[in-house]
């Protein structure tokens, strides 16, 4: 007779106890801000905010709030957390304060996101430089992805509206930078809009890319090593005339809608332009072709423009459009990136679906809701949540490796930041031991060293 598995332990519950430090696994982000020299980097640039003998900096404060959300926070109370946790996060400035300086970088405007913005620039710069063969740049390229998200609204708030599905709230343009197969990415952009804000606004995707080189390196904010990708929204002239002015020369990759002129040059495809479309692995892709287009559809549009188009067999159960021809979906993409194979060239704009992956982040990380009145206000929430996707991306980048190097802020969470500690005072240092038995205690260790080993800035 085989023994039963009992039902959860029995335990009592008491208060009191001292010397155990919860989020201990918080301290990676604590130290990739010192390491990285973002704390410095903030503090300096929210300067002309300190008030004559305050005694909170603003700096400090408002990386308090991104380490907040980066913890899983989602309003400005939630920064309770790390008050309660001096030992890591160290002083915390009270809820009026926090919600104070809030309302006076929102008053200031530009002038303070300018500020931050530069911040955050200096600091990418040098956790590029920092991360080598896993930044983003190792390959000589870097690929921006633009994409729009819909953010809903439980209560009127300025600029919140009708949105094109029908929902209520807000519709910003978030700009990522792509880690590509092996990492995540980092946000370089975010522009708050109204809810009923176009998906293809030139205007607005214009500034989105001007907002997203600006966090780039020099080298980077023009020339062909500089590649944007966008879905169909961004497939405007006024857009892609912007990318390849004189002075710029950025690549393209976007997407495009099918007008009655391409479903049309589609049909007088023959066979034998058709090539088989491929895999991330190399391998052909069963069951979808791509070719290039020519002729009057390139009418019009910047030089050096290529047009591709994408055939595949629907899968089973979707519904064809009426762009759709022979029983085949048909989608469209243009780039100016010359002598490379058109099947390449497609696999590369297919994977700006991992700009996906980054919104699914982004929602995990305080963007589900934007929990402040006026849009001012939200456009610094907006600010906060990139600080705090930036610590997300940059501590994987410079201190873990294999899988965890992958793991979405979900996972972050609830495999190294929950992890609890004993706190222990030894030869006047501060010590956080964690339990032996945690089954990522080796990762959050061999991470910190990683992160201690980096040279300090400056």
């Amino acid at each position: 007779m085989s023994k039963r598995i009992g039902s959860y332990p029995r335990v009592r519950v008491s208060g009191g106890g001292g010397g155990i430090v919860s989020q201990a696994g918080g301290v990676l982000l604590v130290e990739t801000t010192r390491r990285t020299g973002l704390a410095d980097a903030l503090s300096a640039a929210l300067a002309p905010w300190r008030k004559p003998r305050a005694v909170h900096d603003p700096g400090k404060i408002l990386l308090d709030l991104a380490l907040t959300v980066a913890l899983g926070g989602d309003c400005l109370a939630d920064v309770a957390m790390l008050r309660a946790e001096p030992a890591v996060f160290g002083p915390v400035a009270s809820d009026p304060t926090v919600s104070r300086l809030v309302d006076t970088l929102a008053a200031a405007g530009p002038k303070a996101l300018t500020a931050i913005r530069r911040a955050r620039a200096e600091v990418r710069e040098r956790v590029w430089r920092l991360a080598r063969e896993a930044a983003p740049d190792a390959g000589g390229e870097v690929i921006v992805d633009i994409d729009g998200v819909l953010v809903m609204a439980h209560s009127e708030k300025e600029h919140a509206a009708k949105t094109w599905k029908k929902t209520f709230g807000h519709h910003p343009l978030f700009a990522f930078v792509d880690h590509g197969r092996d990492g995540s990415g980092e946000p370089v952009a975010g522009l708050l809009r109204r809810g009923n804000a176009g998906s293809n606004t030139a205007a607005d995707h214009i500034e989105a890319a001007r907002m997203a080189l600006g966090q780039l390196p020099k080298k980077y904010r023009r020339g062909r090593h500089t590649l944007i990708r966008a879905d169909s929204g961004g497939g405007t002239h006024k857009f892609l005339n912007w990318i390849t002015a004189r002075g710029r020369w950025l690549s393209y990759s976007v997407g495009m809608t099918i007008t009655d002129a391409i479903h049309q040059t589609v049909l007088l495809v023959p066979a034998s332009a058709w090539t088989p479309a491929i895999g991330p692995d190399g391998e052909i892709r069963d069951g979808a072709w791509v070719a290039e287009l020519a002729g009057d559809v390139l009418t019009g549009w910047p030089k050096g423009m290529r047009l591709i188009v994408r055939k595949e067999r629907p899968h089973p159960g979707a519904q064809l459009r009426f762009t759709d021809a022979d029983g085949m979906r048909l989608t469209c993409f243009a780039t100016n990136t010359a002598h490379v194979p058109i099947a390449h060239l497609e696999l590369r704009h297919r994977q700006r679906a991992r700009a996906e992956d980054r919104i699914r982040a982004a929602r995990d990380t305080g963007l589900r809701n934007l929990p402040l009145q006026a849009a001012a206000q939200n456009q610094v929430w907006l600010e906060i949540i990139q600080l705090a996707l930036d610590l997300l991306a940059w501590m994987p980048m410079l201190a873990l490796t294999g899988p965890a190097r992958r793991w979405e802020p979900k996972r972050l969470r609830l495999r190294l930041f929950s992890a609890a500690a004993q706190l222990v005072t030894t030869s006047r240092r501060r010590v956080l031991r964690l339990a032996r038995h945690w089954p990522w205690t080796d990762v959050i260790t061999s991470a910190f060293e990683r992160l201690q080993a980096l040279p300090n800035p400056g």
